[in-house]
């Protein structure tokens, strides 16, 4: 007989075991992880962690938005923002310097749709556009994901993106894009070959979709 395995609260947040074992499984997959109380606390560590005047890609986030780690980096003029610099670009002239701007800043910040408790990161987007910078052309990455995110495996983490993160993501891009999202590129991070590069913030509290 199957085993019947109920459908996974994608909004509650994981245990402290569960943050513990992510954390743990990240670090021996070479990402930097690190745990934290709250969205206050990662909004303090992002300032700690990247340097005034860098220059800094932002993915569309709503992590990123909700912590204030957005207006941070794109509004008050401590950093090289690329997002700030596209938004007085042609894009009929001008895509393939943008494309250029985002593949290849100094930082590149974000989130993730889930991350496993075997140290597994997966990335959606229906674009890509900030995929290749998690995949490894930015310098340093640094991604800020709720306690919600965390699963236990893989397939779960798929599931997630299908059934709740898609909904919600559709109904942004309707609203800020007036174009419906899809997720037609996904990115899995199983680890990172170069130490270092890469800072987790896992947060102890559920933030963003």
């Amino acid at each position: 007989m199957p085993t019947i395995v109920p459908a996974t609260p994608y909004t509650a947040p994981a245990s402290s075991d569960s943050l513990e074992r992510a954390a743990a499984a990240l670090r021996e997959h070479h990402f930097a992880a690190e745990i934290l109380d709250d969205a206050p606390a990662a909004r303090t560590r992002v300032a700690d962690l990247i340097p005034e005047g860098a220059t800094v890609f932002t993915g569309a986030s709503e992590t990123l938005r909700l912590t204030g780690i957005d207006e941070d980096i794109n509004d008050s003029g401590r950093y090289d923002s690329v997002k700030a610099r596209s938004r007085t670009m042609d894009r009929a002239t001008q895509l393939t310097e943008m494309w250029q701007m985002i593949a290849t800043p100094d930082v590149i910040l974000g989130s993730v749709a889930a991350v496993t408790e075997t140290g597994s990161l997966v990335a959606a987007s229906a674009s890509g556009s900030q995929l290749a910078g998690y995949a490894g052309a930015a310098p340093h990455m640094i991604l800020v994901i709720g306690a919600q995110k965390v699963v236990p495996d893989l397939p779960t983490a798929l599931r997630r993106i299908v059934d709740h993160c898609l909904p919600l993501e559709n109904e942004r891009a309707l609203e800020a894009y007036g174009v419906p999202s899809a997720p037609n590129k996904l990115l899995i991070l199983n680890a990172e070959p170069h130490p270092g590069r890469a800072t987790v913030l896992l947060l102890r509290e559920p933030l963003g979709f």
